[in-house]
């Protein structure tokens, strides 16, 4: 596993019915051709089929989840007042601490294009707070700021287009290594995934504080969180599924997947102390709406009554 937030298909016939190419032999006889197709994968029984489902259900939650606050920022142009540049920054590093460990290990093309996008999300939400920040700051409108981030991220939409292809040409499979050095550069992916993990808890610790110190979360959209915890519960789901299937040792494939495991689970726990405050400060706000109409209640209606009362008799 390379990646924080997709399961790991790497090439380990310790853990994996999946066989190293040889000519003339086929990688996967009663395998889903589907899968073996996209992800070039070996699944042979129902429990690493729904593995791979789930894995991709998590995936594809990780890829929606920064939409809605892009459009939340878009919406209200304060982003910098209600997203920790922290969160972010942590998010990013995270991320690319997760992509040095796919390339280290070799992992699948689709995990590295995807780690691929999750950095590009990374950059346009960063390349929004530094905008409106600007903007902000200034108070006008400048044009010239406007173009430079539109070109920027014209800049990394044609990186996200080619990058994954350079780095998929560049990378050299893992059995074709040394031992020695495929160990080597495998401790060093795990190393990163460890780091990864690390970097994802500290984002959601600063947003945390963020929140708190604001008393509020406006300005920033649920939806990240939400569609993140379902993409990390899954994830994790994911991983345990194969687990009744697993032919080698379920502790050597529980120790491989740890890191990620815990950068998971532990952003998910996170995440529910953010749902917390996202209930607690909107009651909060709606109780203070509720205090303030009352206040501007007009004092003279008991008195208009009274006069409609003495215009009846």
């Amino acid at each position: 596993m390379a990646t924080a937030r997709f399961p790991e298909r790497k090439v380990d016939l310790a853990v994996s019915n999946y066989s190293a190419p040889v000519l003339g032999s086929p990688l996967c006889v009663n395998g889903t051709h589907w899968i073996l197709y996209l992800l070039e994968e070996c699944v042979e029984n129902i429990w690493e089929y729904c593995s791979v489902v789930i894995g991709l259900i998590s995936m594809l939650c990780f890829l929606l989840s920064t939409l809605p606050q892009v459009y939340e920022a878009y919406k209200t142009g304060k982003v910098e007042e209600a997203v920790s540049f922290g969160f972010l920054f942590f998010l990013f590093s995270g991320d690319v601490s997760s992509f040095a460990g796919c390339y280290l290990t070799s992992q699948l093309p689709i995990q590295v294009i995807t780690v691929v996008f999750y950095i590009f999300t990374d950059v346009i939400l960063i390349s929004q707070f530094l905008y409106y920040k600007i903007k902000n700051m200034s108070g006008r409108k400048r044009p010239l700021l406007k173009w430079m981030c539109f070109t920027w991220c014209g800049a990394a939409t044609l990186a996200l287009l080619v990058l994954p292809k350079l780095i998929l040409d560049t990378s050299t499979p893992l059995y074709s290594q040394t031992s020695a050095s495929s160990k080597s550069v495998e401790l060093t992916g795990f190393i990163c995934g460890y780091v990864a993990s690390v970097f994802y808890l500290c984002s959601r610790f600063l947003q945390l504080y963020k929140n708190f110190q604001r008393k509020s979360t406006e300005g920033t959209s649920y939806l990240l969180f939400a569609l993140a915890m379902m993409g990390n519960g899954t994830y994790g789901l994911s991983v345990m599924a194969v687990l009744p299937a697993l032919r080698g040792s379920k502790q050597t494939f529980l120790i491989k997947h740890l890191a990620w495991l815990i950068g998971s689970l532990g952003v998910l726990v996170l995440d529910f102390f953010i749902t917390a405050q996202f209930i607690i400060y909107k009651k909060k706000k709606r109780i203070s709406l509720k205090s303030s109409a009352l206040l501007k209640v007009p004092e003279v209606e008991p008195l208009l009554c009274e006069e409609e009362e003495l215009s009846v008799l």
